[in-house]
């Protein structure tokens, strides 16, 4: 018989890493309340004219589509000369697909619930999403995003603010990082000064892969789009005098910036919503490094505005989060004017990046706090009652249920990581005072039902 498996790019998650992970999101989860976020979901799928065209031509290809229900064949046409595109055949087969990203969904939400909603609509989601790329480390076929978006406002004080959030997320999570932040008219100012603003979506692509390919590559990568030397030449520039400079010189990148897009409006912009986002920011403390980044591209096509990356600085792993800003893409959907601003955790990444250097706090791993042992069936049902009342104070408890001896019933304890074991005999019975061993020290003592309540009451 085949043995059953998962398919590839998907996991399942063991009680031990779901404790982890539930750790990992209600500690975001805090910060997103915190900032006046609401909680939000939609569905696991969309209709596919949602989803396609948002994402480029790349995005397009990495969307899990589902077949139609039924005869998904029937619109279907063979003949026996034609030869099959499988991109007709595709739109006339499936028209949903699995969510890629919960921006796009999001933006479908705000347009079909407009009426409802009061603007700046401020919202958080914590769902799966599903991108049919090539497995590998960090990267998952189904993996959780954590987003949150404000839509309906212009300020760059949200951008501020997101900035803010995240900074005090990896503080929480005691995880060190550094937060990138660039404008997208920077990228779009510099297909504009090397005479090729209609590849600006083209430069942005190869330039955003320079951590993974290095400048050879992208440099080739610039070549195969039709970029000449010249152009290609004044980009190295502008990339290597960028990338070489520490993070510390962020007004240094500012006054070099000023000078590549003198007379050019569109990077001009760019310059001038950076140093507003630092204006706002000024005096208020960071835990983590801020540092300005021309060359941060992001990948996705909906962003129009300032944009941002986080990446850890103790590990080996790429972008953990990011955002940027996207005035473009509730219009997509017909609703024109509102300007939208968000941020985006990759759980997947940052769970990986705890794990690799054991930054999960300990306790943790353990769901029950104590636990009742019981020497025959009668001292169990005597422990029911006391067991009720714990759980009545919200202390996580169980009553280790099945007839084996002591010893046993210490090691399922153990191998469970319950801290305190609760020993029932005839004695504790008659007296009323509880055996109570610390299995974390090794110690014992003995204290009433009372005694031990207030010992764990939350």
């Amino acid at each position: 018989m085949k043995k059953p498996s998962v398919p590839q790019g998907m996991r399942d998650f063991s009680p031990a890493q779901m404790l982890k992970r539930q750790w990992l999101f209600d500690s975001i989860k805090k910060v997103f309340i915190k900032y006046g976020f609401l909680p939000l979901e939609t569905p696991t799928m969309e209709n596919l004219d949602s989803l396609t065209g948002k994402y480029g031509d790349e995005g397009d290809q990495l969307l899990f589509r589902v077949l139609n229900s039924g005869d998904f064949l029937k619109d279907v046409r063979q003949n026996p000369n034609e030869i099959l595109d499988y991109k007709k055949i595709t739109t006339k087969i499936s028209k949903r697909g699995l969510r890629y990203d919960l921006t796009v969904p999001f933006a479908r939400y705000v347009v079909q619930h407009q009426s409802e909603i009061t603007f700046p609509f401020r919202r958080f989601q914590i769902q799966p999403v599903w991108r049919a790329d090539r497995p590998q480390k960090g990267r998952y076929r189904e993996f959780y995003q954590c987003d949150a978006d404000v839509v309906g406002s212009d300020s760059l004080i949200n951008e501020a603010e997101l900035l803010q959030m995240a900074d005090e997320v990896f503080e929480k999570l005691n995880l060190k990082v550094t937060i990138k932040l660039n404008s997208r008219k920077i990228l779009q100012g510099l297909s504009e000064v090397v005479n090729f603003s209609e590849k600006m979506t083209d430069i942005t692509v190869a330039i955003d892969k320079l951590d993974k390919i290095g400048w050879e590559g992208v440099s080739k990568e610039l070549s195969e789009r039709e970029l000449s030397e010249d152009a290609i030449s004044k980009i190295q520039k502008f990339v290597e005098f960028l990338t070489n400079k520490n993070a510390s010189f962020n007004q240094e990148k500012l006054d070099y910036l000023k000078s590549f897009f003198s007379g050019n409006a569109t990077g001009e912009a760019g310059i001038i919503e950076l140093e507003q986002v630092q204006q706002f920011l000024q005096g208020i403390p960071f835990v983590n490094n801020l540092e300005i980044d021309p060359t941060l591209a992001r990948g996705l096509g909906y962003y129009t505005g300032c944009i941002y990356e986080i990446k850890a600085d103790e590990a080996e792993m790429g972008s953990i989060g990011g955002g940027g800003r996207y005035d473009d893409l509730t219009g997509i959907f017909g609703l024109k004017g509102y300007s939208g601003v968000g941020i985006s955790f990759g759980i997947e990444r940052i769970y990986d990046v705890l794990e690799e250097l054991g930054l999960f706090p300990k306790e943790i791993s353990e769901s029950t706090k104590v636990i009742f042992l019981a020497f025959d069936e009668s001292a169990r049902i005597w422990s029911l009652p006391l067991v009720r009342r714990l759980r009545d104070r919200n202390i996580a408890t169980e009553v280790y249920t099945e007839n084996k001896n002591i010893k046993k019933q210490f090691d399922y304890a153990n191998k469970r990581n319950i801290p305190f074991c609760v020993i029932v005999g005839d004695n504790e019975m008659k007296t009323g005072q509880l055996a109570v061993k610390n299995m974390i020290e090794g110690s014992q003592e003995l204290m009433s039902i009372d005694e031990l309540i207030e010992k764990f009451a939350i």
